[in-house]
């Protein structure tokens, strides 16, 4: 018997196990030589082979028995000693390079399985999206959204401006629905046509004040009711007599801004009072911008001529096109494209990082995600309202940190429960549930926003499944903190503790206190989204990761079954980032029960971190291997393992 093997024996004939283990590195290749090396060959821990249990006889042959038992005890502990010849027939049988390349397919199926489980119903939509950007790419370099040129898109309420806004930008970006109201933040996106490419900035329906405050909330579609429940009546009517300055200010902001204006009409509806003032308003404060007047709604070229006719009176000239079909977008963007000067990107492009992190801010209605938007960015990027579902496309922000870091700021509409959004029969709203899903899976950091003075419901549990099961890093901010009455320092550790009480499944996202009106602690949701990134993008190495699932397996052993059978180990890797994912390779994945995983992952969390990240755990079995390798195929199939949000090898 070698040194180390004798080294090792000792270690394992004792009957109980300190938390850390010395395991001594022997001069020849051994399977405890993974510190040392980086494709490091089986866990010798994980390959230990235990005797099946003999059944109790009558208490006559309990002496016997006993005897019997120890015997079994001594051959146990011989069979606990794994030979060096073994190791190396091991290391002969499967390759360890194999492996890696087993462990990189099993996640890509992981990856494919949680898809077809996480469907958003207007997948189609950002599957065209994706296509648009694929080509966009290709014909155009990577400028950074702030180098690049913008082009505001303005006009009356429901005259199609969205419907413009995705025709320019591609796929379905904006909410578009027939009726009025629908946009009122700033709604950005890049275009390109030719070799320009430039921003688009959709904006809410401009009210004049020639409206009456009846008519400005039929034209807004602004409600005093749905959602306002618990909101005095001289709040609500403040704040719907704030909504079309509001909106109005934003349209302001994005052509203020911009070096080209889009002034959009409704070319079936005419020529209305509203277009005038409009258009009066644009050439008294706007005079120095190049202002294009775009007739909607003319799908046939012929008659499209004849509806532009009579918008000559406003003193620009008019181009008929069509959002919906096309027509006349092309002659629009050449005529855009000209008034816009081309723009190089700064010489040290490749330099820059290219991948910039998004943060998504979700939650439940009025919690206050769009007040931490603009409390972060430092300015009104969007309207706050006590009104309910004020917000409703996911609004892309960027956003540069303390430390020079760059994020994408995505705000999104409140999430409600289905059932509550369905009774409401409200299509606007169904449509902007699902472009916060979007948000969240375009996203690698969500802060999830809770108030702190309302309980945690059923709603933010179902919010906080949609983050795990996608992935994606967290932090959970609770807002409005100045609300809680007679705090003290035991304060946030109470509150600390129901929060990961009813919301357990993240029980690793740090938490963040923070009032967004007054601008306290909103710094602090930054700096933690970029500590849980780094998280999330950390690959740990193969050696210490072995180590760890070394330690965890000889302070706590997979359980045996009835049977006498215990699960090994062969092998773990990390085989992919955001989320980290940990492939093991295991003789048997039904010997490992979901609490012994669960043990697992806490383990990988105390020894190695991961904070603010799900991790993943792909148990692939060796039994498995062998029957697909006799098949020809080497592939292994994975299901969901119910209430874990993780996925196990199916054998």
């Amino acid at each position: 018997m070698s040194a180390a093997t004798g080294t090792v024996s000792k270690l394992f004939s004792s009957s109980s196990f300190p938390f850390s283990f010395p395991f001594p590195l022997s001069p020849k290749k051994t399977s405890l030589s993974l510190l040392s090396s980086h494709n490091p060959p089986i866990s010798l821990l994980s390959s230990l082979s235990f005797p099946k249990l003999t059944p109790l006889k009558s208490s006559a042959n309990a002496t016997q028995h006993f005897e019997e038992e120890e015997v079994e005890e001594e051959e146990e502990e011989e069979e606990d000693i794994v030979s060096e010849t073994e190791i190396d027939e091991y290391e002969s049988e499967i390759d360890i390079e194999d492996l890696e390349k087993e462990a990189k397919f099993a996640v890509k199926e992981l990856s494919t399985s949680l898809s077809r489980q996480l469907t958003i119903e207007d997948e189609t939509d950002e599957k065209r999206e994706s296509r648009k950007q694929k080509r966009k790419k290709a014909t155009s370099k990577d400028i950074p959204d702030h180098l690049l040129p913008k082009v505001a898109i303005v006009g009356r309420p429901n005259v199609g401006k969205s419907a413009l806004f995705n025709r320019l930008v591609g796929g379905n970006r904006a909410i578009v629905v027939d009726e009025p109201g629908v946009t009122r933040d700033r709604l950005y996106g890049r275009s390109f046509w030719g070799e320009h490419e430039f921003m688009v900035v959709d904006t809410g329906g401009v009210v004049t004040v020639s409206k009456s405050q009846a008519n400005v909330m039929e034209d807004l579609a602004i409600s005093t009711t749905i959602g306002m429940d618990g909101i005095p009546l001289a709040s609500r009517e403040a704040a719907v007599a704030r909504m079309p300055s509001m909106i109005e200010k934003q349209a302001t902001a994005a052509v203020e801004e911009s070096s080209v204006i889009i002034f959009l009409v409704d070319g079936q509806a005419g020529l209305t009072a509203a277009d005038v003032e409009i258009a009066d308003w644009l050439r008294r404060n706007f005079s120095n911008k190049c202002i294009i007047l775009a007739v909607n709604k003319c799908e046939s070229p012929r008659k499209g001529i004849m509806q532009a006719s009579e918008f000559w009176s406003l003193g620009f000239s008019p181009l008929p096109i069509s959002a919906i079909s096309g027509t006349g977008t092309g002659e629009l963007l050449d005529l855009v494209c000209s008034r816009l000067g081309k723009v190089e990107g700064p010489e040290n492009l490749n330099e820059e990082e290219t991948y910039i992190p998004a943060i998504a801010i979700v939650g439940r209605p009025n919690v206050g995600k769009s007040s931490i938007l603009n409390a972060l960015v430092g300015e009104d990027r969007t309207i706050v309202s006590p009104i309910s579902g004020t917000t409703r496309d996911a609004i892309d922000t960027e956003f540069v940190g303390p430390d020079g870091q760059k994020f994408l700021l995505i705000d999104t509409a409140g999430i409600r429960r289905r059932a509550a959004v369905a009774s409401s029969g409200s299509v606007t709203e169904a449509l902007s549930v699902n472009r916060a899903f979007r948000g969240i899976r375009r996203s690698d950091v969500v802060a999830l926003v809770i108030e702190a003075m309302a309980c945690i419901t059923e709603q933010d549990y179902r919010i906080a499944e949609r983050i795990e099961k996608e992935g994606k890093g967290c932090l959970i901010v609770v807002n409005k903190w100045d609300t809680i009455p007679n705090k003290n320092q035991q304060t946030a550790t109470y509150y600390e503790q129901d929060v990961r009480e009813k919301l357990r499944l993240l029980h690793w996202a740090p938490i963040v206190y923070s009032t967004a009106i007054a601008g306290h602690n909103v710094e602090k949701i930054i700096v933690a989204a970029s500590t849980v990134e780094k998280e999330r993008s950390r690959r740990l190495g193969t050696s210490i990761l072995n180590q760890v699932v070394r330690e965890a397996l000889a302070f706590k052993p997979p359980p045996r079954t009835r049977g006498g059978k215990r699960g090994r180990v062969y092998y773990c890797t990390q085989a992919a980032i955001r989320p980290p994912t940990f492939v093991f390779f295991v003789n048997d994945s039904n010997l490992f029960p979901e609490t012994y995983r669960r043990y697992m992952e806490k383990q990988l969390r105390s020894d190695a971190g991961f904070s603010g990240t799900p991790i993943r755990l792909l148990w692939r079995s060796r039994r498995k291997m062998e029957k697909d390798e006799v098949k020809g195929a080497t592939r292994s199939q994975f299901s969901l393992t119910p209430g874990s949000g993780k996925l196990a090898a199916a054998t």
